[in-house]
């Protein structure tokens, strides 16, 4: 499989007053076309901190990241752009705005993308049908239960066809019936739209759709182990 993101050789090092933290120590990962890959490991391990790099959001202290085999790392047009193009988030909370129905919250990130009128409109419409919500697109988020809103912010991270979807903790706010649920989403979405993810999670059942399970601790990758 052809890998769409990498991280090589990758440090992080946050200054707190006079101390340094060093949070990542050398990390390299990558993640294929199509391919899930489980990110483990205990709080402070540093695996946030190596989803924001990869997801173009911080910068490496040292170390590169390459999209589709080319280092964007050090350019911050190239960053910007992956931001907007290559990279598509789902986050823990939802991060909806309360405001806007499931359809007008995806309409703002392809605004946000260069989508915008009637192209924005079809791109909208198919990804909430992705994610089977197309009777719910004009609910807002306090009409929608826990399950729907994640599937609303899994519509949003695909909108505009993006390579890559990194999710942090994606099934931490939902019931283990509705988390699985999620989690077969996303194995499905991985197959049929062929993007690279990475799940950063605690959650043990990620493993039975992940394709990789990878752990860190201390800024380190561990040795892999096997996807159940």
């Amino acid at each position: 499989m052809k890998k769409v993101l990498e991280a090589r050789a990758v440090r992080k090092t946050f200054e707190e007053g006079t101390q340094r933290v060093e949070v990542l120590r050398g990390v390299s990962l990558d993640v294929s076309r199509g391919e899930i890959v489980s990110l483990e490991g205990p709080s402070g391990s540093g695996k946030t901190t190596l989803l924001s790099i990869m997801g173009c959001i911080l910068t490496p202290s040292a170390g590169e990241i390459h999209i589709g085999g080319e280092r964007i790392s050090g350019n911050e047009r190239a960053l910007r752009d992956a931001r907007r193009k290559s990279i598509g988030f789902v986050f823990q909370q939802f991060n909806l705005f309360p405001a806007l129905t499931a359809r007008e919250n995806i309409l703002y990130a392809l605004g946000i993308k260069g989508h915008k009128g009637a192209k924005g409109e079809v791109e909208a419409d198919r990804v909430l049908d992705a994610v089977g919500l197309s009777d719910r697109k004009h609910f807002l988020p306090r009409d929608l239960s826990g399950g729907q809103k994640q599937r609303v912010a899994i519509a949003r991270a695909l909108a505009g066809s993006p390579d890559v979807l990194l999710a942090d903790e994606p099934t931490a706010n939902l019931d283990s019936v509705v988390g699985v649920q999620i989690l077969d989403l996303f194995r499905d979405l991985a197959r049929s739209e062929n993007k690279g993810l990475i799940i950063v999670t605690h959650d043990p059942k990620v493993r039975r759709v992940a394709d990789r399970v990878t752990g860190i601790a201390d800024g380190l990758i561990l040795p892999e182990a096997h996807a159940a």
